[in-house]
Order: structure tokens, then sequence, then C-alpha cells
């Protein structure tokens, strides 16, 4: 019997492939990857992290060390869990691995890839990240801004003082507030105040909007680790992210319409917000990478989720964690009050005398940083680390949750001490990589400051301005501290707490 000619071709085409294949493999210098679990078919190590990735990816730090390789489906992944590595990809091969991976949740929730986080690594990020520092981000802008953050404190301390003696959930108050602060300087107007009506979107609807960004943002969803499996969607995010979509671009859609009709309609225009800002750079002609509408809705939706989630997420863990500790909370308020005194609240001028309440910041974000794991990077290039090869496509993650747990860095790790930053020059702004709640180097938070000052000022003015308790009949011990992973990683179960004022009357009726 005889084969038809065509069979005949394709055997010695898929003979010839073969054997071009397995010469190019034979020529490759055979790689020194970083060690790691053995990876399994088609899912690599997927099946060795769980809901939890930052603390399924520690236990296997403890056993494979502070340069570890992942297979994440077809993707190799490396993580970076001590100090040295960390300077060693955030600073000495920090250019080499500024890029992002192209994942469904930079593609679908940030119109596709083109706000500041996602963005990949080029003219474009590099022109977003000049106008975060030069001019949204600037001193001079976050100082024009502070009469809004001091409003909005007020405005907290006034919806405490009237719960007072009641339980309440404080993030819904944290939360509130930080939304307010940003939606205000980046928005021009508040979004999420019960009390005012907005036609274009209801206050709860808006956080609920917020905290879908941040769970999808932070998802490992399978369809990013094993490309042909997309298409399926087996765990759903992808339709949530479209969903979600949908919902900011109308908004995002009302906002720019109605400052672009105030820019037409005033002649003596000045700009008041940051979007104002975002559409008079879009004008210029200079700008190396010509910025258009889905840009300034992309940068606008980032500055408000990015500035909203980590304050709210770590004041809430601060209060958790001195509810736990009576002691600790005696010294901060015996700090505010010498410092402060009894007849006036916190600004944010004071933080700098008040070292006892920066040190509580910095435990909280050592022990609870807002991303345990970073926002993942990419190689751009083929690197070397510690004599180890990183191919380039490799995702880059560094865990600040296992240095923050590190016991060679930090006496008893596990336990909540603020005294041990007490005399200490560690700092949060990416120079310590002992405390890298922002991230460091290129890719680094741009709004780090803004984030900072508002958490700071919020927490040392409830410590200040308020007694707090846990509910009746509960003890300290069964305080739940328990985490859900996102892009940010708050409590799993809200604190509900009980707050008493400990100032004046006269000094609530702000």
């Amino acid at each position: 019997m005889e084969f038809p000619s065509w069979l005949s071709y394709a055997a010695v085409w898929l003979a010839t492939v073969a054997l071009i294949s397995l010469a190019r493999r034979l020529r490759q210098p055979k790689l020194n990857l970083p060690p790691g679990p053995k990876p399994w078919p088609i899912v690599g190590n997927l099946n060795l992290i769980g809901s939890l990735p930052h603390r399924s990816i520690h236990g296997l730090t403890q056993k494979y060390g502070p340069i570890m390789q992942l297979k994440f489906g077809s993707h190799p992944v490396v993580v970076g869990s001590s100090v040295d590595m960390a300077k060693t990809f955030l600073k000495t091969h920090d250019a080499m691995i500024s890029d992002r991976p192209k994942t469904a949740a930079g593609k679908y929730t940030t119109y596709n890839y083109q706000d500041i986080t996602w963005s990949q690594y080029g003219p474009y990020w590099r022109q977003a990240r000049k106008m975060c520092l030069m001019e949204l981000f600037s001193a001079k802008r976050l100082e024009s801004y502070e009469y809004i953050r001091i409003e909005e404190m007020k405005e907290l301390i006034r919806d405490l003082y009237k719960s007072c003696g009641e339980q309440i959930q404080l993030k819904d108050y944290l939360s509130t507030v930080s939304l307010n602060v940003i939606s205000r300087m980046v928005l021009g107007k508040k979004y999420a105040d019960k009390s005012l009506k907005n036609e274009i979107v209801e206050p709860e609807e808006f956080k609920e909007m917020l905290d879908e960004l941040f769970l999808l943002n932070g998802v490992l969803d399978i369809g990013d680790s094993i490309p042909w499996l997309r298409f399926l969607d087996i765990q759903g995010y992808i339709k949530r992210m479209k969903a979600l979509s949908k919902k900011f671009d109308r908004f995002m859609e009302h906002v720019i319409d109605e400052h672009e009709k105030n820019r037409k309609e005033n002649k003596d225009f000045v700009a008041k917000d940051m979007v104002d800002v975002l559409l008079q750079l879009a004008d210029d002609p200079n700008l190396e990478v010509k910025l258009g509408r889905v840009s300034v809705k992309a940068f606008s939706q980032d500055l408000i989720a990015g500035g909203t989630e980590s304050s709210a997420v770590t004041v809430e863990w601060a209060i958790s964690e001195l509810l736990k500790k009576p002691e600790i909370f005696d010294k901060a308020t015996e700090e505010l009050d010498r410092v402060i005194g009894r007849e006036r609240w916190v600004e944010e001028k004071d933080i700098v005398k008040l070292p006892f309440i920066d040190a509580i910041v910095k435990e909280t974000m050592r022990l609870h940083p807002v991303a345990p794991l970073l926002v993942p990077r990419l190689a751009r290039e083929d690197i070397k680390v510690g004599g180890y090869d990183i191919p380039k496509n490799t995702r880059v993650l560094v865990s600040v949750w296992t240095i923050g747990r590190d016991p060679a860095l930090w006496e008893d790790p596990n336990e909540f001490n603020p005294e041990r930053f007490i005399g200490k020059a560690i700092d949060v702004k990416g120079t310590d990589f002992e405390l890298l709640p922002f991230g460091a180097g290129r890719r680094m938070c741009p709004g780090y400051s803004l984030g900072l000052k508002v958490i700071q000022s919020s927490l040392a003015n409830l410590l200040h301005g308020f007694n707090w308790g846990l509910p009746k009949n509960m003890k300290k011990e069964e305080l739940e501290m328990e985490e859900i992973f996102g892009l940010s990683t708050p409590k799993k179960f809200p604190l509900v707490a009980v707050a008493e004022p400990r100032l004046p009357a006269h000094l609530y009726s702000l």
C-alpha cells in the first residue's frame, strides 16, 4: 500500500523540525537556575500555591532559600526573599527587571495596560512616572491639598464621635475618609459620601468597585499561567474583570466629560485637581508620547485605587494589633498627650515629633505589608543573580512578607513590637531593604508620600481622640487576624470595635 506523497513530505518536515529543535537545545549552554520544587507537567508549581500565595511562597522559601525558582504553568517565576536579594533585584538589576507581565487584570481592568501600575517599560511608562514625580505627587502639589486632608480628618472624627459607645466596623470609616481625600484630590469632589447624592454611582457601589479592582488585580488567574486555558475562564475572573471595566469606564467617562465642560466654560480656568492636570498635560504638544483620553482615564483610575486602599488597610491592621496589646496603646497615648497635649488634634507637621506613632506605622507595615509580594516584575534581559541564571521573560517576585519575618533581621519576628524601630534610621522610602511596603526602584509606588501622610495622621488622631476596645464579652485572644490576598491584603474579618472619647467634649465640635 502506497502512502500519499503529502504524507511523505510531512514526515520529512516533522523529522527535520525535530532535529533542528534538538540541535538547538544541545547547542544552548545549560542554565544554572535557582533551586526550587520540581514542577509538574502543565501546571508547574501551581499545585503548591494556596489561597494565600504569600504564605505558600513563604513556606517554600524556608526550604529552598532566599532565591527560588518556581513555575506558574508555563511561566518561570523567581522569588527573592532576603534583604540581599531585594537589593539585587530592585537596585542592582532594577532597570533589567522593570517590565510587567501581561496579565488578564492588566488587559481588562486598566485599559489594556495603559495605567501606571501595569504599563510596559518604555517611553509611555517613563513619561507617566515623570508626570507622577514632577506634577501629580510633587511636594508643592501635596502641600496644596493639605486642607482637603484636614477637612476629611475632621469629618472622620465627627462621625466616630457620633458613634461612640456603639460597635462599629472600623474599615467602613477608614475607607470613606481615604476615598473622600483621594477623590477630592484626583476627581475634584466626593463620590463615597452617603450624604451627597451623585448621579453616576452610589457610595457603596463605588467602594465595592474599588474592592473588586484590588482583588482581581492580585488573583492568580489560571489563564495567566496556562494561556491555552484562558478562553475557558475556569475561575470566572475574566468575566468579572470585563464587568468591572464597564462600570469603571462609565464612571470615568462621566468624570472627564464634567472636567472638559468646566474647562470650556471657564475662561479663567485653573487646574484644581489631578484630572485637570492630566487633561492639561494631554494638550501639551511637547510630550514624548501623546496622552489620549484613554490614558487619562487609566491614570485617574489608578490614582483613586492606589491612594485609597493602602491607608485604610494599614490603619485597620494597626488598631487591630494595638487592641491585642493594650500596653502599646498606653505608650502611644502617653506620647500624644506629652507632645500634642489634650487641647488640640494632631497635624501632619507634628508627626516628626511622634517617633512612637511612626514606629507603630512601620511595625504594622512590617507585619502586614499591603502588597506582600510587591507587584510582579518581568526580566527584560538575561541576568545573573547570586551565580544563578535568570532568563529573559522570567517573572520576578520580591517577598517583603518573608523579609519582614526574617529572624536574622528581627528579634521575635512574629511579635508586634514597635519599639524595635525606636532609635533606628530605617525608613519606608525604598532605600532600606528591610522594610519595603511601597517597593523600591523605578517601579516603586509613585504616591507613597501621600499614602504615608494619610496613614500617619489618621492613626495618630484615632489614638489621640478615642479610647478603643473590643465588643463586650470578646477577649483580645479571640480577635481574628487572618487576611485576604489580592493586590492588597486586608483583614479577612473586618475589625469591629468600640470607641470612647478621651479628649474634652468641645474638641469634637469641629
